[in-house]
């Protein structure tokens, strides 16, 4: 370690540089399993099947656009948008190593991005197969409706997104260390 240098910096040195891309490949093909899986066996506009009872069910759709169907129809300049993000974070990452929790969290944002990217560019639709029950009885008391059904690129883009603010607030708080 060099005196005086942050160890933020000397930990991004450490990240190896192809943790970003294997992280963000082994997401998107778990996305893309499962909704592969996804469309050879669930069936549209049934009744969704518990899988955790209470928390998660299975139920097929579709989506044209984005969260809640926003830009419904725009499937295609969606998807070159997500592709865009999901590859220039990989490019970010891969010019400019971070420390490794940015590193893993932006990784997940990529796969996101990169993984509905696909559907949209393959299907003109995003294929969408996790529904939560206790997250629509959220969102139904603050009468917003059903919460949207979803995938796993989903989740990491949400889940990327609150650790992303999360680790922002926890470095704000964090004392300042003069060079």
């Amino acid at each position: 370690m060099l005196p005086g240098v942050p160890t933020l910096i000397n930990r991004a040195r450490r990240t190896p540089l192809w943790l970003p891309t294997v992280i963000a490949a082994l997401l998107v093909a778990a996305d893309q399993a499962l909704k592969v899986w996804a469309l050879n066996t669930l069936k549209l506009d049934v009744a969704p099947i518990p899988f955790l009872p209470g928390l998660l069910e299975w139920q097929l759709t579709f989506n044209t656009g984005a969260a809640w169907s926003l830009f419904s129809g725009s499937a295609v300049p969606l998807a070159l948008g997500r592709l865009a993000v999901g590859l220039g974070l990989l490019v970010y990452l891969g010019v400019r190593p971070q420390p490794r929790a940015m590193s893993i969290i932006l990784s997940l944002i990529a796969a996101g991005a990169i993984g509905n990217a696909i559907d949209g560019l393959r299907l003109g639709k995003v294929t969408d197969m996790l529904y939560s029950p206790l997250l629509s009885s959220v969102t139904q008391a603050l009468k917003a409706g059903h919460f949207p059904i979803f995938n796993i690129a989903d989740c990491c883009v949400v889940l990327g997104t609150i650790a992303l603010i999360v680790l922002s607030l926890v470095n704000e708080r964090r004392p300042k260390v003069a060079n």
